[in-house]
Order: C-alpha cells, then structure tokens, then sequence
C-alpha cells in the first residue's frame, strides 16, 4: 500500500471551531434588511378536489405582503430531474388536487412570524373529498382510488433486471425457500429543519439560500419551475445541519421564496417547523420484499428471484432511482449465477418517500442477510463460513451492471469474526444473549450512466499564489459528513501543502465550477476527489516545468513537491519553495494567474458506480425475556473503504450509521392513522440518544481501489445497512424470534416467545 503525507491523517474537520462554538450560521440563522418570513398552508384531508380558494382575507391581514397559489405561479412540474424525467409529477403548490396530508395548497409571506401564520388561519379552501389509499397493495389492485390521473393503476415505475436461467436453477436446487419481509419508513431526523431564504437583485436575478445537499439541482430545477435561465439563478448552500437523502430535491419552500420575493421585491424565508418535518418530510421507503433463493446443499448459492414494492406515497420523489437501486443491491454481496428482480413503485395517499442513506440498500440487504442467516441454520451451515463460500470478489461481474474491482469482502468477514470471538459466543452464550451478523456493499459515487448531462460528473478548480498558498473551488456538497476537509486532504498531499495553506470554497452555484450533482450516493470523496486531482496535476505540470528549466534539469528526473517546496525526486536539497514556483511561472506568463480546472467522469465504468466498498458487522445483544427489551451490548465492524483518508472521520461516519441503524432496527417508525402521522416530534418518535449508542469496535481492510482518489472508496453510507440484520439475528439467536417486519419491538419478541 502507498503511503502518503496527509492522507491517512486524523486531521481535524474544517467546521469543528465553528459549529462547537455556536458560530456557524445555517439558513434560519440569517436575516436580511426587509425580510419577509413565509409559511405555507397543508391540507388536513388524504385525497381531494379542490374546489375553491378564498386568499382574500388573508391578503387583507395588516403585515401581509404576499399570498400565493397554484394559480400564481408557471404549473410546471418537477422530480427526479435528469434521471427518469417521464416521472416528474409534482407542482410546488397544489393543482386542482391534494393527494397526502400535508400537501402543499398556499404560502403567505408576511412581517413577522406570528402574523403569517395568522394569515394561514384567514385562508379558505373548499375540499371534495375523494377516497383514499394508504396500503401498497389495496393501491396496486383493481379498482382501487387513482392519485394520478396518468397512472390509473396506481404503479408509477416498474423495473427489471434479469441474467441466468433462474426457472432452471430453482428446479434444480438442494434447497430452496421463500419469505415476505416488510420493512417500515423512517425519518432522516437531521436536526436542521429545513430552510430556505431568497434575495432579487436588481436585475431580477435571485440568489437563494437553502439547506440543501444538491445547490446544482436545486439551481436546474427552481429555474425551470420559474421559467427562467438556468445561470439567473445562484443557489449558495450554508453550513447543513444534516440531510441524509432527505434535501435532495427542490422542495416547495425553495420555490416560494424565490417566487414571493420576486413578486415582493423584498427578501423571504421559510423554515420548517419539527411538526412540519414529521408530518411531511420525506422518508425511506416502506416496502415489502417477496424473496426466493436457492442452494446446493453444500450452502452455494445457484438463484434468487427478488419482488419489491415500494411505497412511494403520493409522489414520485427519487423513488425512481430508489426502485432500480433495490434490485442493485438485491444482487450485491453474494455471487448469484441467476438473478431476477421486479420492482414496482406503488402510489398511495401518504407523505412522500424518497432518498435516504442507503437507497435502497438497508431494505435489499435486510432480506438477503436475514434470508442467508436462515438457509445457513437449514443447511446446518456456519452464518459466517456460508457467507464465506458464496462473498463477491474481484473480477466478479453482475451482468450489465458492473464489474467488482478492489474487494476485501472476504476479509472482512473473517475479521469481524476474529475480533467479535464468533465462534466461540455463537455456541456459549447464556439464554437471552445473542450475537448476529449482517453484511452490506455499496456503490462509491453514483454514476448513472444514461444520465446525460453538458457538464461533468464533478469538478474542481484550484487556485494557486505566490505566497505559497492555494484556493479550492467545487461545487461538492459538505453537508455534516466532512467533504470539505477530505478534500483539502486531497489537494494538500497532491501539492505537497499544509491544511492551513488551502482555502476551500464550496457549494456555491455562481462562484464554484458549474458540475457536481451533490450529496448522495456516496459520490463526494470519489468522484469530487478525482476532480481534485485532476486540477492539482495540471498545476503541477507548470511548475514541473519551470522548476525543471530553472535547474536544468532533463526530463528523466521526476519532481515532486512535498513539504511546501518543489524538487526533483532524490535531491531534496535542490528545491524551490512552492511560492517561489509559482511566482516563476507567473513571471513568465506575464503576471498571468496560475489557474487549473479538473474534472472527473466515469464514463464506461459500470452502470451505476466505478466503485463498490464492502463489510462485515457483528452484533452481540441481551434480551430481557421478561420485557421483551433489546439491549446491543457490543458492535464490531470490518469494512473495505479502500485508502482511509481520515480515520477520524470515518469513526464519525461509522457511529451515525450504528445509531440510524439501532434505530431502524428497535425503535423508530411512523404511528399512522388514515395517512396522518401521530407522533411527529422527538418525544414520540424513538430515535436512539447518545445514551443508546453500545461499544463499538472497527478494523480497516486495507485495499486500494484503482478508480478512487489515491485509492479511497466510500464510508458512511454503507454502513447504514448491517446493523438492522446483524441486530436482528442476534435477537434470533438469543430468543429465537426472527423478524420479517422491522422494526423489532418488544411486543413481537413477547409474543413470539409466549407462541414458543
């Protein structure tokens, strides 16, 4: 493995002072001369017509600046942009229909808070009732209410992916089964609201503000929602209080600001409410999942055939996406000669499902864990060495899809075996005590490759002075998972600097390279740190030149910088500061600005991703069988991320996965009543604290992927999806209940025990 200055390092996030020190300003922190504060009107019906609005009242309100509807505005739809545009389906502001509790019907821009909520109040709207849907599979049959006059069945997306002969191989089999799982939706719960605050200048131009984790798409979709050009728009992402999936769309709110403060001439915000958040916010996927697989006795996999249904809500969102990527991840992990997946994206009156960390995968990889750990207890087969005989490795290939390259999947699970003692706990542990395993792969760096775009994947521009320090311009998204120091990482070992010597400007639509299409998918480090590169090498290649020149040197010799200085390779004490390069080659460009821009676009690199990393966890619980309470005593971790270019931050990553998966696993869900949601807020909804978090234990697999920055590959991720399964077969190996309905209460573990 290549060893390297700065990479590798625990160096400390570029936020840290700012955010421990309160002095970070997010969205709802600031104000501008003359703001207007909005708020929005939300139906209090599942399904309706609507057939009247009456804003005059509110209007009237003394501190009303601005009441809209659909009316007011272009009706143009948005959604999932580029990626599957027939599927755009969304309004800002509803027209003639609403389809969820909470939908969007009007706004108010007003003086102060209080006063535009008051508006909402004074706001009349006659709704016809229709009848509503709220179950995936009472939506998808005959007959059932339509939310969309264009889908009358209700299935708004179907795909398919299918190799091998999977009809023979199941005839075939040693063994073969099949279960239904269903898994339930749960919230991102950053804990930022959303915000967004908009600004018209004087040529009409509008500037926006807004907790986002994509300013690019945001920047595409609100000028095309507007009817304006694409570069009237600049979209500038402050500090994100946490997104995960969840603020990756343009969203009504955006809209309104920028469309209130055009009509007013004044600037408007908008901030969410925490009510707001639950009641509407978007949401993983629930889906139930109809898997069938099958082996020789010997445990070798030979087939699976994959059915899911998500739940979409009432809108298309990223659920697109969402549908492919779990029959992606369905055929992840395990070498599967014959695959079949079918995935539908089902419509029903309920709030929106959309993007959130893993898309796609914690869904697809809690069946085929949960369904691997139960053939292996068939088989009478080790869960650890059944997965050992059937792990994906290098130079696998999923037909179509990709080919793996770097892979410590095997070693992984051989290392979370080893530190966790499996073998030794699977057989001596007390009644009530379990331990489980669950695995996972992820994609590095959403490719996406029939997405057709102007603009590259990614890219950077650095900018480099004669006092020897340099200026980092991207569009890359840091929205609480450190970006923004892993790429100054990058550049600072790239160019032989300190971190104190770079400047990071991010997120900004009108001042950063106009590429990157954010924070999903787990593309930044990959795909933003190859835009790094490239831009670093080009600057090297004109101070190569001149430092080789002013040395006279020949070609042969190779020059590096590190430490702040440039020198050939080997004679270190021939060198030139890097300021002082800098300044030659500027001299000798007539005082021309030393400048590069990089880019990075993976084209022909799979599918979906140039890149996949992989892991193992393990989880050791202790069920209180009179209680039926789930107590995760210890987590072990071991995962292939490729080059670590921040331990520390990866541990940060590591942890938010444990805790959104315990929560997952044990305690969060939506309590629902006719497409309403009953505990929108922190108190009701169970999400794990600090206090809930077990010991936890992580070993690197070092491996260097060829396709990432210096050899890197993704971490956060990931690591969202095996806390559920390993969590969930441990409970089984204590009590020996097994879930097929997340998340695992203790009312289903009581019930399963008394049925015992």
């Amino acid at each position: 493995m290549k060893r390297f200055n700065m990479v590798g390092k625990d160096v400390p996030r570029n936020d840290a002072r700012a955010k421990a020190t309160g002095t970070a300003t997010y969205t709802d922190d600031m104000k501008l001369p003359g703001m207007l504060y909005g708020r929005i009107l939300r139906s209090p019906v599942a399904h309706a017509r609507i057939v009247r609005i009456d804003t005059s009242r509110a209007a009237a309100l003394p501190g009303v600046k601005c009441v809209i509807t659909a009316e007011d505005t272009p009706k143009i739809k948005y959604g999932n942009w580029r990626l599957f545009p027939e599927t755009q389906d969304e309004y800002p502001l509803a027209v003639d229909k609403v389809r969820f509790i909470g939908d969007e019907v009007a706004a108010v821009a007003a003086m102060d808070k209080d006063t535009a909520e008051e508006a909402l109040e004074l706001i009349e709207v006659e709704y016809e009732e229709l009848p509503a849907v709220f179950d995936v599979n009472e939506a998808a049959r005959e007959g059932a209410p339509v939310l969309h006059a264009y889908c009358p069945n209700n299935i708004s997306v179907n795909r398919k992916i299918q190799y091998g002969d999977v009809e023979k191989a199941f005839a075939e089999a040693d063994y073969v089964r099949e279960d239904t799982f269903n898994v339930h939706g749960v919230s991102p719960a950053y804990l930022e609201p959303c915000s967004a605050l908009a600004q018209v200048d004087l040529d009409g131009r509008i500037t926006l503000w807004t907790s986002t984790q994509v300013p690019y798409i945001v920047q595409c979709l609100l000028a095309s929602t507007l009817g304006m050009r694409e570069n009237d728009i600049r979209v500038i992402k402050p500090f994100v209080g946490g997104g995960f999936g969840g603020k990756m769309e343009l969203r009504t709110w955006e809209f309104c600001a920028a469309l209130m403060a055009r009509k007013t001439g004044r600037p408007v915000k908008f901030t969410l409410s925490r009510e707001e958040e639950f009641l509407t916010g978007r949401r993983r996927h629930p889906m139930q999942l109809h898997s069938k697989v099958a082996f020789k006795k010997d445990g070798t996999l030979v087939a699976k055939d994959l059915r899911i249904r998500l739940d979409g809500g009432a809108y298309n969102a990223m659920g697109p996406t969402a549908t492919f990527l779990c029959g992606n991840f369905g055929a992840m992990l395990y070498r599967y000669p014959n695959y079949r997946f079918h995935g539908e994206h089902v419509y029903t009156n309920k709030p929106p499902a959309s993007a959130m960390r893993g898309f796609g995968a914690p869904q697809s990889l809690y069946v085929s864990e949960i369904q691997m750990n139960m053939a292996a207890e068939d088989l009478g087969i080790d869960p650890v060495d059944i997965r050992l005989k059937n792990a994906q490795v290098s130079g696998d290939k999923i037909p179509d899809v990709a080919t793996i390259s770097s892979c410590g999947f095997v070693e992984s699970i051989k290392k979370a075996a080893e530190m966790s003692d499996w073998k030794n706990k699977r057989k001596n542990l007390k009644p009530g005590q379990g331990i489980g395993i669950g695995c996972y792969s992820f994609i590095s760096g959403g490719v996406f490759n029939w997405f057709n775009t102007q603009y590259p994947f990614s890219a950077a521009e650095v900018r480099v002075f004669s006092d020897g320090t340099a200026h980092l311009l991207t569009m890359a998204s840091d929205i609480g998972q450190g970006s923004d120091t892993t790429l100054k990482q990058i550049l600072a070992e790239e160019l032989g600097l300190k971190m104190e010597d770079i400047r990071v400007t991010s997120a900004d639509t009108s001042m950063t390279p106009q590429a990157d299409l954010g924070a999903w998918g787990s593309r930044v480090t990959l795909m933003a740190g190859n835009a790094v590169i490239d831009a670093a090498r080009k600057i090297k290649a004109e101070l190569f030149g001149a430092v080789s020149a002013r040395f006279n040197l020949n070609v042969i010799h190779e020059i590096v910088c590190r430490d702040g200085k440039v020198f050939p390779q080997g004679r270190p004490d021939r060198f030139m500061t890097f300021g002082d390069a800098v300044a030659m080659v500027q001299k000798a460009r007539r005082g021309e600005p030393l400048v590069a821009r990089g880019s990075y676009t993976p084209r022909g690199k799979g599918l979906v991703t140039p890149a996949f990393s992989f892991g193992a966890q393990i989880a050791q619980v202790e069920v209180d069988q009179e209680t039926g309470l789930v107590e995760v005593k210890q987590m072990w971790t071991a995962h292939d991320i490729g080059t670590v270019v921040n331990p520390r931050a990866v541990e940060g990553q590591l942890a938010g996965s444990i805790q959104m998966g315990l929560g997952y696993a044990l305690s969060e869900q939506f309590v629902m009543k006719d497409g309403k949601t009953l505990n929108p807020n922190f108190l009701d909804y169970k999400m794990p604290s600090a206090l809930d978090m077990p010991p936890s234990a992580l070993e690197h697999i070092e491996t260097y992927e060829p396709e990432g920055p210096m050899g890197a590959k993704e971490c956060g991720e990931g690591l969202a999806s095996p806390s559920a399964p390993a969590i969930s077969d441990a409970v089984y190996h204590a009590v020996g209940y097994r879930c097929k309905d997340l998340p695992i209460t203790p009312e289903k573990i009581l019930a399963a025990i008394g049925k015992k």
